[in-house]
């Protein structure tokens, strides 16, 4: 591998890491923010989510499977976290209260940390193992 392509599957690794930390603090301020209308400012950044999961599934994933089919296991379980958020965001989509959004931002966040922890850890080893970017990117960082 050439070395800036070395530099570029590193670099795409710290993206993955950054787009979380947004996803994280668009959450928590969301958690922290004033109660009026919560659930209206849940939909942006409900639609921020599913946009990068997507972009995960149909682009880095799939690209990672062509390069990493040892890797099945990891995605598989990337893969299942992803429908229980999805889930989760329909449960917070269908919420009539800014309460019953409240309780389901607490489930979404517990998962959510713990899905972007496992992520990083075995999905960025694998990025910077040399991963190309063969156009996902933008389907995975570009989720505003």
């Amino acid at each position: 591998m050439a070395p800036q392509d070395r530099d570029r599957a590193v670099a795409l690794s710290l993206q993955l890491a950054q787009a979380h930390q947004k996803l994280r603090s668009q959450l928590a301020s969301l958690r922290t923010g004033p109660s009026r209308d919560l659930t209206v400012h849940c939909v942006a950044f409900c639609a921020a989510v599913t946009a990068h999961h997507e972009g995960e599934d149909a682009g880095m994933f799939a690209e990672l499977l062509r390069l990493r089919p040892d890797l099945a296991g990891t995605v598989d379980k990337l893969v299942e976290d992803h429908g229980l958020i999805s889930w989760i965001l329909s449960r917070i989509a269908a919420a009539t209260s800014d309460d019953a959004v409240s309780g389901e931002l607490d489930g979404l966040t517990a998962i959510l940390e713990s899905h972007f922890a496992y992520e990083e850890r075995a999905i960025s080893a694998a990025l910077d193992a040399g991963t190309p970017d063969t156009g996902w990117s933008a389907k995975v960082f570009d989720f505003n």
